[in-house]
């Protein structure tokens, strides 16, 4: 265990499970979960966390936290697959970030057990889970959000592919 006294900025997790998905390459995957919709993928709790699972079988969406287990090395500009201009990584979701974490928002079709089956998946099948939560509209959802950048092309997700260029 690493001794968080002496390093305070020294962070460790525990994946909580693994995301499967039909994606083995980076390259050709979606994007963003709106580029991915009716992609099925399943995830499979731990044991010891399957009792975190109580009562989320009522929600229709989750909050997948995830490591980018298969990028190394980062970049603070990018340019992203959705935009020629080079942008700072944090005004961007690519994945070549100082902390490997994605996150995307996924639609519950249901849990068996250890195993969430969801869909409208953008993730690299083995994908180690740090954390999941629940979708709330109430608390999620923002009819004034600004988007920046993105306002211009965010419609082009739902054709964008990956093409490895974050390997």
């Amino acid at each position: 265990m690493p001794d968080f006294t002496a390093h305070p900025e020294l962070f460790t997790y525990v994946p909580v499970g693994t995301v499967h998905s039909p994606f083995s390459d980076i390259a050709g995957m979606p994007i963003q979960p709106s580029g991915a919709r009716g992609i099925r993928g399943s995830i499979e709790i731990r044991q010891e966390f399957i009792a975190g699972l109580r009562d989320l079988e009522d929600f229709s969406h989750v909050i997948l936290i995830y490591a980018l287990h298969r990028c190394t090395g980062y970049s603070l500009e990018v340019k992203p697959f959705l935009d020629p201009e080079p942008h700072g990584i944090f005004a961007t979701r690519a994945p070549r970030r100082p902390n490997a974490i994605g996150l995307s928002v996924v639609r519950l079709a249901g849990i068996q057990g250890n195993r969430l089956e969801i869909e409208d998946v953008d993730i690299l099948d083995g994908t180690p889970l740090l954390d999941l939560k629940p979708y709330v509209p109430a608390f999620d959802s923002y009819w004034e959000a600004k988007a920046g950048w993105f306002d211009a092309v965010s419609h082009n997700a739902t054709i964008i592919r990956s093409d490895g260029r974050f390997r």
